[in-house]
């Protein structure tokens, strides 16, 4: 009897130790105890916009802004880092190591807006706060969809998140179904989201950045009726902006590139920069982590402590010379764009002429550079990335409008950009081929180190000629297959449903 009760004793003193052994702490953060309150799912979000500036993995961090520009017939990259080298040279193959990065940055960006989405649907919140937290998730991941797209092509779907092995290895969809996400997250979006927020909430995705994205991305599908209807609710055939929207082009170009007027009424969507948190930048994602990039620090001349990782080519330098502007200057956006051998050239309270040009071309980058301060010495900037401006907006609705036929109705929206930069009004009577190529040099000077080139030239069928057409050092690797980035072999080895991109 007695060694029966001891047993039982003995059982139940198991079991009680075993309950105790699994009790969770309240000071330790897990699932059980999270996604509880607002903040929780603030907190949730906050990590999710984060992946786009996380130094090795974010797409506007600063890996992923040398992969978005590297590639263009505009600008270089040297052979310091050999993966960055790869990419701009077109010889990566599907080892080299960026895009795989940024591959992985995707989707950890959509498994955590997967898990906002969620959590939120199962959540005690409030209705208001689901629909605008929901929302702002699936503006991120389609988002990353959007990027994914324009970046890989065929890639996996994947809207919940796993809950067994099995699930994660997932088979890639079509391209034109990743597209169909992408939209469908961006209508869901701006049906949900608000159009403005209080100032302690700026940077936060809006209904007039989903709108915005929507019409985007119309575009890269040539559907240029569903672009026309996004475009519109956010602009005026004058170029104004439509109620209840305030966008409109900052007066001075170089103000969308200082951090002094960050978050300004061209920005539809910017992705928030910091000089806070830790203080190393390369230390992933840990207390240690900074909330700057690097990317000022890397493109600058080793003059002024920079790497000076990246050139403009002089393909861009001619671009921006063929027209002049009032007062016999060039287009004044080049003088916030480049630096380059003129009178009174300064760069970083420096004489130009005090700065080698090591790669032969003519000039220097100044856009997103803080090159009014002496140098680049804390290596961590603070100027955010912009996502989305309102001149995007603009010269995109005038392509909708041109391909479409209606050239008339694309002037103003181009002229608008034009004034901003001193040129005069367009002459009136283009036909829609040269209302197109007006088009396509102002988007080349208009976006430059924004990673706009590259797919422009894409989407409009003339990459190949493009890059083939430059002095950029690489160009004879260019195939068709570049189009793409290759599947990672990472993700090949890994996954048995995945298969690679044609010609890789």
């Amino acid at each position: 009897m007695k060694r029966i009760l001891y047993a039982s004793f003995l059982a139940l003193s198991l079991v009680a130790c075993t309950k105790e052994l699994e009790q969770v702490s309240p000071n330790s953060i897990v699932e059980t105890n999270f996604w509880k309150t607002d903040a929780d799912f603030m907190s949730g979000l906050a990590a999710t916009y984060k992946v786009f500036h996380d130094v090795n993995n974010g797409y506007f961090g600063v890996r992923g802004i040398e992969l978005s520009n590297g590639r263009g017939d505009d600008f270089f990259i040297r052979n310091d880092v050999k993966d960055l080298y790869q990419l701009s040279t077109f010889t990566n193959n599907a080892t080299t190591g960026t895009p795989s990065g940024i591959f992985t940055g995707f989707y950890t960006g959509i498994f955590r807006a997967n898990q906002v989405i969620e959590k939120a649907s199962q959540s005690s919140l409030s209705d208001e706060a689901k629909t605008q937290f929901i929302a702002e998730a699936q503006f991120l991941r389609g988002l990353n969809y959007f990027l994914l797209a324009i970046n890989f092509g065929s890639v996996p779907i994947i809207t919940t998140v796993p809950t067994e092995r099995s699930q994660y290895f997932v088979t890639q969809s079509p391209e034109p179904e990743v597209w169909a996400q992408a939209i469908s997250d961006f209508q869901a979006a701006a049906a949900g989201l608000p159009t403005t927020y209080p100032a302690a909430s700026v940077g936060r995705a809006t209904k007039g950045a989903a709108i915005g994205m929507l019409g985007k991305a119309y575009v890269y599908q040539k559907n240029w009726v569903e672009a026309e209807k996004a475009f519109k609710q956010l602009a005026q055939p004058n170029g104004t902006a439509q109620a209840p929207y305030t966008y409109d082009l900052m007066p001075k170009f170089e103000d969308n590139f200082s951090k002094s007027t960050d978050n300004n009424m061209e920005s539809l969507f910017e992705i928030q920069n910091q000089n806070v948190g830790g203080s190393q930048p390369w230390a992933g994602e840990n207390a240690n982590e900074s909330l700057g990039v690097t990317t000022a620090q890397e493109f600058a001349p080793t003059e002024v402590a920079g790497w000076f990782e990246v050139s403009p080519t002089d393909k861009l330098f001619n671009e921006f010379k063929k027209e002049k502007a009032a007062g016999g200057r060039f287009d004044y956006r080049m003088y916030s764009t480049l630096v380059w051998n003129y009178d009174s050239a300064m760069y970083y309270n420096r004489p130009f002429k005090s700065f080698k040009l090591v790669f032969g071309y003519s000039s220097l980058i100044r856009k997103y550079q803080n090159w009014h301060e002496n140098d680049e010495g804390i290596f961590i900037s603070e100027i955010n990335e912009k996502v989305l401006r309102y001149a995007d907006v603009l010269l995109l609705y005038a392509e909708t409008l041109t391909m479409q036929g209606r050239t008339t109705d694309a002037y103003p929206l181009v002229n608008r950009i034009r004034a901003r930069a001193k040129l005069a009004s367009l002459a009136t009577g283009f036909t829609a081929e040269q209302m197109m190529a007006e088009i396509r040099h102002q988007r080349m000077l208009e976006f430059f180190r924004e990673g706009q080139r590259f797919y422009d030239l894409k989407r409009w069928g003339l990459l190949e000629q493009e890059v083939k057409n430059s002095d950029k050092v690489g160009k004879e690797f260019f195939s068709s297959k570049f189009a793409y980035f290759p599947i990672p072999q990472g993700e090949l080895n890994t996954n048995p449903n995945m298969k690679q991109n044609a010609g890789w």
